[in-house]
């Protein structure tokens, strides 16, 4: 029996709905229309002249939203693309750090005014000015740190602790004072001063800029020993703030016990004798805040007094001491030609003053 609504014998030909419609199963909707690739143009259009029956729509067109979403997509990977490159490789150069400024030395030697004394190193400080310093890097003591304008507590430590260890290494270390290495001074040095530093101990000269006893303290091992005694030290360093970096002062009087060496220089006086060597420096360090981050030092100044020494010595690549039973050769500095052409050098010298050297009993 049909059901209600449908004829006994079925659905006829021909009606829409009939199971047999060839085109049943399509739905014209408006995705569909969206689709097509021709579309018909509406009757104003037609009335246009020369206008076509219909349009053809590209293919982007029949997208739609998908197009913008991936135009969206392109424009974002392209502008993350663009920083990365940038951040990596940005066209603009980064500005250096300024250069250190170049070493300037003064060395002047201290000249005797009679012969040096001899004697056993103990007995010769005991009766010397030095009886009461230091043994060793004992002398080199750091005051209290206090933060300044621009620096705080904790930089102007460093500051001082750099400064003591370049002190100690460049005045102390026994490779250093007889002519060995001295890489462990090297390294403490702002990069743009090692070009200078390894042409002044390569190639010394008085000019005062290239003289190797700026940088340290060092004698000619071929004619100089260290006696078996430690260095007398006594000093200070002060830290001050100025044009943004820390200028750390040290100001240090060392005494050196020394014999001759045993290839015979000083025989006169006894391979035994052991004299007094005093060497006072004043150094002047400037540390920026790329020093102090970096753990290095700039040396801006060194003032030298050395004796006894001759003022014609030629101290800049050793000092020369003037030991036991040896007296000054000279009566005081060469003289100075204004009107000579070439490079200048400074014809400073000075007097040992008498309080100043040792009286030992031998002498008294």
């Amino acid at each position: 029996m049909a059901g209600p609504g449908e004829p006994p014998e079925g659905t006829p030909e021909g009606v829409p709905g009939s199971s047999d419609d060839e085109y049943g199963s399509v739905v014209f909707d408006e995705s569909f229309v969206r689709a097509a690739r021709l579309q018909e143009f509406s009757a104003r259009e037609r009335m246009r002249d020369h206008a076509q029956a219909v349009r053809s729509r590209s293919p982007w067109a029949r997208i739609g939203a998908p197009r913008q979403v991936l135009v969206l997509v392109l424009l974002v990977a392209l502008a993350f693309g663009t920083a990365v490159y940038m951040g990596v490789r940005h066209p603009y150069k980064e500005t250096p750090p300024p250069a250190a400024d170049p070493l300037r030395t003064t060395l002047i030697p201290l000249a005797p005014t009679g012969p040096v004394a001899g004697s056993s190193a103990r007995d010769l400080f005991d009766h010397s000015p030095a009886a009461q310093f230091s043994e060793g890097s004992e002398g080199v003591t750091l005051p209290a740190a206090r933060k300044t304008q621009h620096f705080s507590e904790s930089q102007v430590l460093g500051a001082l602790a750099a400064a003591k260890e370049y002190v100690v290494k460049s005045s102390l270390d026994p490779q250093v004072l007889t002519g060995g290495d001295t890489r462990a001074t090297r390294v403490l040095l702002d990069p743009s001063q090692l070009a200078q530093y390894d042409q002044s101990l390569a190639h010394p000269e008085d000019d005062g800029r290239h003289a190797a006893t700026g940088w340290l303290v060092r004698f000619d091992p071929a004619k100089v020993a260290l006696a078996d005694a430690p260095v007398r030290v006594r000093g200070t360093l002060t830290v001050t703030e100025s044009a943004g970096a820390l200028e750390v002062t040290a100001d240090h009087t060392f005494v050196y016990p020394l014999r001759p060496a045993r290839a015979g220089h000083g025989a006169a006086a006894g391979a035994d004798q052991v004299s007094l060597f005093t060497v006072r420096r004043e150094m002047r360090f400037r540390f920026d805040r790329d020093d102090l981050r970096d753990h290095h030092i700039e040396v801006a100044q060194a003032n030298v007094q050395a004796g006894p020494e001759s003022c014609a010595a030629d101290a800049a690549g050793y000092l020369r001491p003037l030991l036991a039973g040896e007296r000054a050769k000279d009566e005081g500095p060469a003289g100075t030609d204004p009107y000579a052409t070439g490079r200048t050098t400074a014809s400073l010298c000075g007097v040992l003053a008498a309080g100043a050297l040792p009286t030992p009993t031998g002498r008294r």
